[in-house]
């Protein structure tokens, strides 16, 4: 049976594109390699949720021991506008790496499952470091899978995290995006808290 390492960022990612790549005949393995996670208590969790579905599901896992924040702060620092380039990449390159390494069949990631995720982006960059590391990438759009992968996710009490995964995905979801700042700086200043709004 040939033999595919699944780049997973976190458990409820990871069961509908386990489910398909198995019934497609894949043998699976996952791969755990996501430095972007802040803060760690966050990357911890988000481990210990994969922990439970690969039990669960016995699916192996590979995990990286190493969390090499600094690189990954290093490479965004003054290109936060495309973190997403170098954080997919990074990972990506990673997972690539380890296929090869391992004399996988191929390798491929749960980041096509996620609907928040930017998709094409994704897709670009596994293909680029496929060509680089001499394994092949398996693509598939996971994504019709994302209610049906939550709902499981939520039935099992496996965690389900509240932002993507880096200090700036943080932001953007508890502080908000800057679009959403200023729709709401502009509603302040006709409402202003605290102050007579008749």
């Amino acid at each position: 049976m040939a033999r595919i390492l699944l780049h997973t960022c976190c458990g409820p990612c990871t069961f509908y594109p386990l489910d398909r790549l198995r019934a497609a005949g894949w043998d699976v393995r996952g791969f755990f390699f996501n430095p972007n996670i802040h803060p760690y208590q966050e990357f911890q969790r988000r481990l210990e949720a994969l922990q439970a579905v690969s039990e669960q599901e016995s699916l192996p896992l590979i995990v990286r021991s190493d969390y090499p924040l600094e690189r990954f702060l290093r490479s965004v620092a003054f290109r936060e506008g495309d973190r997403c380039l170098t954080c997919y990449t990074l990972r990506l390159e990673a997972a690539a790496r380890c296929a090869a390494k391992s004399r996988f069949d191929a390798f491929t990631t749960t980041l096509l499952y996620s609907k928040r995720q930017k998709h094409a982006l994704a897709r670009r960059i596994a293909e680029s470091a496929s060509k680089k590391y001499g394994v092949p990438f398996y693509y598939e759009d996971f994504r019709e899978g994302w209610k049906a992968g939550q709902a499981r996710a939520e039935k099992s009490g496996i965690y389900r995290q509240l932002y993507c995964g880096c200090i700036y995905s943080e932001k953007d979801r508890f502080f908000g995006s800057p679009s959403r700042r200023r729709t709401a700086r502009k509603a302040s200043d006709r409402f202003p808290v605290g102050g007579d709004t008749e």
